[in-house]
């Protein structure tokens, strides 16, 4: 079988990396963006730093920022309808993951109108047109969905989120600029962080692992594992680390899929609104412990990426133990909780069957079923 590799046509890195947005929208012929934007990264100021790039180059927009946390059905539905209004030709995505899977899903309707059920985008819907021509600048480091194929929408009504995996969404341009994500408050940059840390992890043990996503995933861990601390103290050197790092993580997991600490993740997201990278913090441990006979010497290798001492002396047990360690050192050090109090015991089976359902399960190593993901669910507790 063939292994498959798809990356951004272009992407910029650094400090002032946004001015690029104009130099990309005149290159292409541009005429008028569609911001995709969250109302608090309008409030703070965040978006502007966008705006104004357009403004000093007199380029049109307009702003849609109905777009929640974790995108709805619905906010796909009227993000829609305002383009299709707007007379735009392109989309300009301003946020974390919620921003992006927004304009993706807007993007995939448009060019494809026979899927405006967005609940028939789940998997791997059968598109036949790219998207609306997106710009993505993250403003948060973890969610590389600036750099995927991924997007993932929440179903209110049915209480899950579904993961929309497709070639047509990956955005034309990424604009990765560190100096975007300045403004991220303290909890939300060790959330996504470690949104990032799990991708890579997940990644680099997945079935459809191969030798050029390692290269990706491993690199990933090393930048992150540096970085994250310092992100989250607000130094500028962990900043840009974390800005690297992430993208390098979703090069690789967006080619090659994720495990069940994301699958659960998402259902933990659905059912109590958990932000997303807390719920994979707590879930990635546990998941590791769980995958450990699955994975080879791999977690040597994650081990020796975070930092770990002396690891080729170590036995299979002790690196294992020492990569789980590791991880979950991390995660509290940055503030993450390793429980969460939402979850009854009622609702255990519905959290299982949701996330064994979820399109993120099959790629983990170890094959879990409705009663393995109750009982680690439970660790949570």
């Amino acid at each position: 079988m063939a292994n498959r590799i798809m990356l951004n046509e272009t992407s910029y890195h650094g400090a002032g990396a946004v001015k690029e947005i104009a130099t990309e929208a005149k290159a292409r012929a541009f005429q008028k963006a569609f911001i995709c934007s969250d109302p608090d990264l309008i409030k703070f100021g965040v978006t502007k730093k966008v705006t104004d790039v357009l403004d000093s180059e007199n380029l049109a927009y307009e702003i849609y920022s109905d777009i929640k946390a974790n995108p709805t059905i619905e906010n796909v539905q009227n993000g829609v309808a305002a383009f299709k209004a707007s007379g735009a030709d392109y989309i300009v995505a301003v946020g974390g993951g919620s921003s992006m899977d927004t304009a993706k899903a807007i993007g995939i309707i448009v060019a494809n109108p026979e899927f405006e059920d967005v609940r028939s985008l789940e998997g791997v819907a059968p598109t036949k047109k790219p998207c609306v021509p997106i710009i993505a600048v993250p403003t948060t480091a973890g969610t590389a969905a600036e750099v995927t194929i991924n997007y993932v929408i929440t179903d209110v009504e049915r209480k899950r989120k579904f993961v929309c995996v497709d070639p047509h969404d990956m955005p034309v341009v990424a604009i990765v600029d560190p100096d975007m994500m300045s403004s991220m408050p303290k909890g939300l940059t060790a959330a996504t962080g470690m949104d990032a840390l799990t991708h890579a992890i997940e990644g680099y043990t997945t079935k459809a692992a191969w030798e050029m996503t390692d290269m990706f995933h491993l690199k990933a861990i090393e930048i992150i594992s540096k970085s994250l601390r310092g992100a989250v103290a607000n130094e500028k050197e962990g900043r840009d680390g974390m800005a690297l790092g992430q993208y390098i993580a979703g090069m690789g997991f967006s080619n090659v899929g994720l495990g069940i600490a994301h699958s659960m993740a998402h259902t933990l997201g659905a059912v109590y609104d958990t932000p997303h990278g807390v719920a994979c913090a707590m879930m990635l441990p546990i998941v590791m412990e769980y995958n450990a006979e699955c994975t080879g010497e791999k977690y040597r290798e994650i081990a020796r990426a975070m930092g770990v001492k002396g690891v080729d002396s170590m036995s299979v047990e002790e690196y294992r133990k020492a990569a789980i360690d590791a991880v979950q050192q991390l995660s509290i050090d940055v503030g993450i909780p390793t429980k969460l109090e939402a979850i009854k015991e009622e609702d255990l089976q519905f959290l299982a069957e949701s996330a064994h359902a979820d399109a993120c399960a099959p790629g983990n190593p170890k094959d879990a079923s409705v009663e393995d993901l109750k009982e680690l669910f439970k660790k949570i507790m």
